[in-house]
């Protein structure tokens, strides 16, 4: 992870934005795409990072998560990534067991396509 991903980790946790314990989740799991060979930088795990941990942080204080017009569509677009899906589910798996927050499928589906994307960037 460079040092400007870590810093967004950083702020959000300093800030308040997120408990320390949704932001040692999410760095873990990013050392893990890392330790796997994939790129993960501010550029391209930016958004990822910030997406992950706002949806963690709602579903841990109690706020509604949105269903999206959009799923099918996103449904559709990830049937060429299963591997994403697949990754997707596993992190919402751990995050119900380590933090007591398991995502909703539109959360998955827009996991997934955050992971997709970053499949798709040339690994180091």
């Amino acid at each position: 992870m460079d040092d400007q991903l870590a810093l967004r980790i950083q702020l959000f946790r300093e800030s308040g934005q997120v408990a320390p314990e949704v932001a040692t989740f999410v760095s873990a799991e990013l050392a893990a795409l890392e330790s796997e060979g994939r790129t993960v930088t501010e550029e391209s795990a930016g958004m990822l990072t910030s997406h992950l941990m706002m949806a963690l942080t709602r579903l841990l204080s109690g706020a509604p998560i949105d269903q999206f017009l959009t799923d099918e569509q996103i449904a559709a677009e990830l049937a060429d990534h299963p591997e994403a899906v697949e990754r997707a589910r596993r992190i919402s798996t751990r995050s119900r067991t380590e933090l007591g927050a398991s995502l909703p499928e539109s959360e998955i589906n827009f996991l997934a396509m955050h992971l997709a994307v970053l499949a798709q960037r040339p690994s180091h």
